[in-house]
């Protein structure tokens, strides 16, 4: 994996703070040497952790950002108010380890449900994880993997973005980097997953809201794992324009875009057991949240899944969940590919050799494509198999 550099003004730690059992990475820092307009998306669970409550607040009151701070191995949801009170605490104690105010911090939290957050590791990580602070590609590396849970490789993609300066007639870059974690608990609407996004690219609040929102509802809103919605989901843009550079918004929510995709795939390909990744393109939508709603029951239905862990070419299973995903289809217009392999037309199965769907089913990454016969709207919905070994790692999560 080629790691990307930080974002000019940006520098990242990531530490063993003790909360995990094992004496794994599980506390990251991230600071702005500049204030930073921000954007967040949270989970749609109505049961938050604590740091999504105290997180949006502080985005409804607007603050500019200038520190993140992240520690896996406790969700520090399910914890009532003793649970906000150390948010805050949290918050305080990285404001005084980088020098900035309380609510310029913003604090997540990812791990087991209703358990306390051990403040006393944190008391003493903050400011480890302080003295820690670097810029190079090594020290994102260390963030990227402190955020991890049941994880098996850290998820870090960048990308730049080169214009020639208003009036200037030279040509400035600005860059890009996000880190995201997720492996288990994910489905549209967000899911087990944390994802942090840097720029020095100069954005203007309102133009980061409204790129994140587009960017977010087509990547990780299109990935599903397991089906399951978690409690502390979300995803966060700081943008702290020291590269000078301004994109238009297009330009901006094309890039951004672009990355987060690159994440959430990572995040599916790094499913919980899995040992498929799965493309499902829907096409021949009347509008795209129709296609949206089929490929996302697709995407979660266990049938399916358990088909491809199995490599058995069982595509009524596809059409069931298209069927009854609550878009108005009609099976007489259905299409349906395995790969380059017809097998479903105009309500009718189509003649094909079973070994070819076998080989189809075979392969580590498989494309299904799905026409619906009733538009010209379309999307690419994300995900995995199902495997035994699933079950395994969320069988004893705790232990």
């Amino acid at each position: 994996m080629r790691i990307p550099t930080l974002p000019k003004g940006f520098r990242a730690a990531g530490i063993a703070a003790g909360i995990k059992k094992q004496e794994a990475p599980d506390l990251a820092l991230i600071v702005s040497e500049a204030p930073c307009n921000a954007a967040a998306v949270f989970t749609t669970n109505r049961f938050k952790a604590a740091p999504v409550i105290y997180d949006q607040r502080l985005m409804s009151e607007g603050h500019p950002l200038r520190a993140v701070v992240i520690n896996s191995g406790c969700a520090n949801a399910g914890t009532g108010a003793q649970g906000l009170r150390d948010v805050e605490t949290t918050a305080a104690l990285v404001a005084e380890a980088v020098h900035c105010a309380p609510e310029n911090v913003f604090v997540m939290s990812t791990g087991v449900i209703g358990v306390p957050l051990p403040m006393e590791k944190l008391r003493a990580g903050i400011p480890q994880a302080a003295q820690a602070l670097g810029d190079t590609p090594e020290h994102l590396l260390a963030a990227a993997r402190a955020i991890m849970t049941t994880d098996t490789a850290p998820k870090i993609a960048g990308d730049d973005l080169s214009l020639t300066a208003n009036g200037e007639g030279s040509l400035r870059t600005a860059r890009m980097v996000g880190i995201a974690k997720g492996a288990g608990m994910i489905h549209p609407n967000l899911a087990t997953m944390l994802a942090v996004i840097l720029t020095d690219a100069v954005v203007a609040p309102d133009v980061l809201r409204r790129a994140l929102e587009v960017a977010v509802r087509r990547s990780f809103n299109r990935i599903s794992v397991d089906g399951d919605t978690s409690t502390n989901d979300t995803v966060l843009v700081l943008a702290n324009g020291l590269s000078g550079l301004q994109p238009t918004p297009l330009e901006f929510e094309i890039l951004i875009t672009s990355l987060c995709v690159d994440l959430a795939k990572q995040i599916v390909r790094d499913g919980e057991g899995a040992t498929k990744f799965i493309t499902l393109e829907i096409t021949g939508a009347r509008d795209e949240g129709m296609a949206e709603m089929v490929g996302r029951s697709i995407a979660r239905s266990a049938l399916v899944k358990t088909a491809f862990y199995g490599e058995d070419a069982n595509w009524g299973r596809i059409l069931a969940a298209a069927g009854y995903s609550g878009a108005p289809i009609d099976p007489d217009k259905l299409s349906l590919w395995l790969g380059p392999l017809l097998v479903f037309a105009q309500g009718a199965p189509m003649p094909y050799a079973e070994e070819e769907a076998q080989k189809v089913m075979q392969a580590r990454e498989i494309t299904v494509r799905l026409d619906l016969g009733l538009g010209n709207a379309s999307a690419t919905v994300w995900t995995c198999d199902l495997s035994h070994d699933y079950v395994t790692v969320n069988g004893r999560y705790r232990t």
